[in-house]
């Protein structure tokens, strides 16, 4: 994704070479957020956004996300702009991709019902390719100094160039849990896991593929069947999947009969899987964000002895991100909001591990030297592994039609 505007039909392309270079360097972005959004500066969208409401759908499933979001940056955003936040829980992003998209089929162009969605991997590629997302805004945002653009797994969305549609709120990774005072030695890899699942039957399980972290289980073990997700990363090829899939598919139909049950039945959500490791039928747990196994210590539903741990061959990260629909009728208020959940405050708030424990999604090292030494210095709680020893061996994401082949493969090929 590049950091500089377009300069077609602008009057720049009658200045001189230098004078082009000069402002690229030192205005960059500037010009193209200011064409595209109609705002000409952040104080103007900050003046526009006094006064209103940001209707945010993003799924509700976490109580201390849904307290972070409305206490919090609820809070502050009242206190701090005068702006009302709705938070709208939801089951699935999808729910407000369809409200946005059965919207714009209806003609409802300027006066929509969604103004911020919690939103990431096949749901953003959804809004991306149906033109329902509002882009070109983040020049005019302060706190977007703090983002590091220059990630890959930043600036791409599953594989998808967020081109300045996004703007990213956490960063999560894979890991595992298992109870220290009953397992010893946990699988530290696809392979060892495969082994161990054979010499304990019955001690493990995963959800099926409908479930998020289910699927991303699946795709570790398709990860292995392949090598490595170097060949599968990119746009989809079909060759590759049919070279891949029968050997996942193999591996997966060779665990069954080990598996919790027999493999008979999958846990339909994670929520399932959590309660099957706290009550242990099973013994492994695992999620895609690790700070939810100190949640479920200090709730009291799993064991003070739970620890957790990454995959000596890596685990799969990403970054979510928040997206302001095309119709929303409050973008001031909701840029206004985007930019406060990038800033330090708010990302400091939201890795408090008795809050949410959340990777921050801005590169501290942008901050001052305070506002980075409170980072350094938050409490981990002791079933959380250290996210920085995670982040040493993150796997991408793969684009979402690999995603789709993938679940759907495994439900023709091993749930049935």
């Amino acid at each position: 994704m590049s950091r500089y505007p377009s300069f077609k039909n602008s009057i720049w392309r009658r200045l001189s070479f230098l004078v082009v270079i000069f402002t690229l360097v030192y205005f960059p972005l500037s010009a193209q957020a200011t064409e595209k959004v109609g705002y000409e500066n952040w104080d103007e969208v900050v003046a526009t956004a006094k006064g209103g409401t940001v209707n945010w759908f993003m799924w509700g499933g976490a109580d201390n996300i849904n307290q972070y979001v409305t206490d919090y940056i609820g809070k502050e955003l009242q206190k701090r702009h005068d702006i009302s936040l709705n938070r709208i829980g939801i089951n699935d992003t999808a729910e407000a991709v369809n409200i946005v998209l059965g919207e714009k089929q209806a003609g409802i162009d300027d006066n929509g019902s969604v103004d911020l969605i919690w939103i990431n991997g096949g749901n953003f590629r959804t809004m991306k390719q149906g033109n329902l997302l509002f882009c070109g805004y983040h020049g005019l945002l302060p706190n977007n100094q703090f983002v590091n653009w220059q990630d890959p797994s930043i600036a791409n969305d599953f594989g998808l160039s967020v081109d300045e549609c996004e703007v990213p709120w956490n960063r999560a990774q894979f890991a595992f849990a298992y109870d220290s005072a009953r397992t010893q030695s946990p699988p530290k890899s696809i392979p060892q896991l495969i082994g161990w699942v054979k010499e304990n039957p019955g001690a493990f399980t995963y959800p099926a593929a409908t479930d998020f972290n289910g699927s991303v289980f699946i795709r570790h073990v398709f990860y292995h069947a392949a090598g490595g997700p170097e060949a599968l990363l990119g746009d989809f090829d079909q060759d590759k999947f049919d070279a891949v899939a029968p050997k996942a598919w193999a591996i997966l139909n060779e665990m069954k009969p080990y598996l919790w049950r027999e493999g008979t039945t999958y846990p339909n959500a994670i929520a399932s899987l959590a309660q099957l490791f706290a009550n242990r039928e099973v013994a492994l747990y695992f999620d895609y964000d690790p700070a939810i196994f100190g949640i479920n210590v200090e709730n009291g539903i799993f064991p003070e002895t739970t620890r957790s741990y990454g995959l000596d061959d890596g685990t799969i990260g990403n970054t979510n991100y928040v997206a302001i629909p095309y119709n929303s009728p409050n973008k001031a208020a909701a840029m206004v909001a985007a930019n406060f959940i990038l800033s330090a405050a708010a990302q400091y708030e939201k890795a408090k591990p008795d809050v949410w424990g959340a990777a921050p999604a801005i590169d501290i090292g942008r901050l001052t030297k305070e506002e980075k030494s409170r980072f350094t210095e938050l409490p981990r709680h002791p079933a959380v592994i250290d996210p920085a020893a995670l982040s040493q061996k993150s796997l991408p994401e793969l684009h979402p039609d690999w995603i789709s082949a993938i679940e759907k493969g495994w439900q023709e090929n091993v749930a049935k």
